[in-house]
């Protein structure tokens, strides 16, 4: 989130709350832009979606570490949560088996939209969505080219470790 953005000021705020649950009024909110949220924030639970693309407002959350854990528009109020998602790490071999948890994981920790991971490991983009899913896999050849990108991307994980 550079400075300057409009959204600055939300992720500086959450940045300083150090992983602490942040629950803001939209009005506390506008009143840190210095200017008024858009009407679709009031209207629509959609604005507040944690989403890595095509939304400036959602950088500003996830660029300092959190996800809207639940937004209610009748009381105009946004509760923020530190982001973490938990995966347990298991092999066979000398193959890590990946799973829906890790995926994800791995994903968010390159900023990557499921297709651009798709695109990154040469799959479709449903391939990825079932992987997170749990609907479906990685195969073994996958599973060590997934390897080879988290290696690539500096994505470090601990076998047989539950991690956050």
């Amino acid at each position: 989130m550079k400075i300057g953005s409009k959204y600055y000021p939300l992720f500086a705020h959450l940045t300083q709350a150090a992983g602490e649950p942040v629950t803001l009024r939209f009005a506390e909110v506008e009143a840190m832009l210095g200017t008024r949220l858009p009407g679709s924030a009031r209207k629509r639970v959609g604005w507040w979606s944690n989403r890595s693309k095509g939304a400036v407002q959602a950088s500003a959350w996830m660029d300092a570490g959190y996800h809207v854990k639940s937004v209610d528009l009748g009381a105009e109020t946004v509760n923020f949560d530190k982001a973490q998602l938990t995966y347990v790490v298991e092999k066979s071999g000398d193959t890590v088996l990946w799973n829906g948890g890790m995926i994800k994981a791995l994903r968010q920790h390159m900023g990557f939209s499921q297709g651009e991971l798709a695109d990154e490991l040469g799959v479709r983009q449903q391939t990825v969505s079932e992987w997170e899913t749990g609907a479906y896999v990685p195969s073994r050849a996958s599973s060590k080219h997934l390897g080879l990108v988290a290696e690539r991307a500096g994505f470090t994980y601990g076998v047989g470790e539950e991690r956050p």
